[in-house]
């Protein structure tokens, strides 16, 4: 039996389709997205033949690491998204970590309750998640004084899990905020969640730290990009991704 070697294959066919859905055809190897700020996401099509279609992130700025994130977004598709974190080491902390002023309080009857995380930690967390230096107070309360926070604040009537108050007006400000979280919300959602009580409060102060930056998640894009960057940083920190089983409700609502 002789085998008969296959000819060369030619490019793989690339189509791009612009904002009003006509598509235009060429012959590519790569890909390149590039995003305002820096980060882009370049689709290597030079293994095309063996099926193989390689994606790469990489951001502008040396001080920050591009990374993936894919998620099923369908029983057969998958939405990939570029996140961007400080540089880390081995222990999940910015390469360079910025400094950070860190206030605790604690509401009537808070302090000493079984599961809140030492200065320390909150330390290491809070630093994880922060792209600039930043002077933040962390106050742990009970479900009274969280629910009058979110009805005087937002005018939603009960007790949420993390409430941020960020003070920086313009881009170029000082990251100033308080972050509030409310311990029996919180206990209470580890529970359900099937969760460690420690991951669920890391996970909550990785978002403050973001809202306090600037981050929203007012709609489905901005959603995304936070929780992508929660999920990374959370992992670097060597907790679970949060949202593996999308369980329960978005935070700080």
């Amino acid at each position: 039996m002789t085998s008969k070697k296959m000819a060369p294959s030619a490019a793989p066919s690339l189509i791009l389709f612009d904002g009003e859905g006509r598509a235009r055809k060429s012959a590519a190897h790569a890909l390149r997205v590039q995003l305002p700020d820096g980060r882009s996401l370049t689709v290597d099509l030079s293994q095309a033949a063996d099926g193989v279609v390689s994606l790469l992130a990489e951001h502008s700025d040396p001080r920050q690491r591009a990374g993936l994130l894919a998620r099923p977004d369908s029983h057969d598709a998958l939405a990939v998204a570029v996140t961007a974190t400080p540089q880390l080491t081995t222990t999940g902390t910015p390469a360079t970590p910025p400094e950070l002023t860190l206030d605790v309080q604690y509401g009537d009857g808070i302090r000493g309750r079984r599961g809140l995380p030492p200065r320390a930690r909150l330390q290491t967390w809070l630093r994880s998640a922060l792209f600039a230096d930043a002077q933040l107070t962390v106050r742990f309360v009970g479900e009274d004084e969280g629910r009058a926070l979110n009805r005087g604040f937002r005018g939603k009537d009960y007790a949420t899990n993390v409430l941020t108050f960020a003070y920086a007006e313009h881009e170029d400000d000082p990251v100033t905020a308080d972050i509030v979280l409310c311990c029996p919300v919180v206990e209470r959602e580890a529970r359900e969640q099937r969760k460690p009580l420690e991951a669920h409060y890391a996970h909550l102060l990785v978002h403050g730290a973001l809202h306090a930056q600037g981050y929203e998640h007012e709609d489905d894009a901005e959603a995304e990009e936070m929780e992508a960057i929660e999920t990374e940083t959370l992992l670097a920190l060597g907790f679970a991704d949060p949202y593996r089983d999308d369980r329960g409700p978005r935070l700080g609502h």
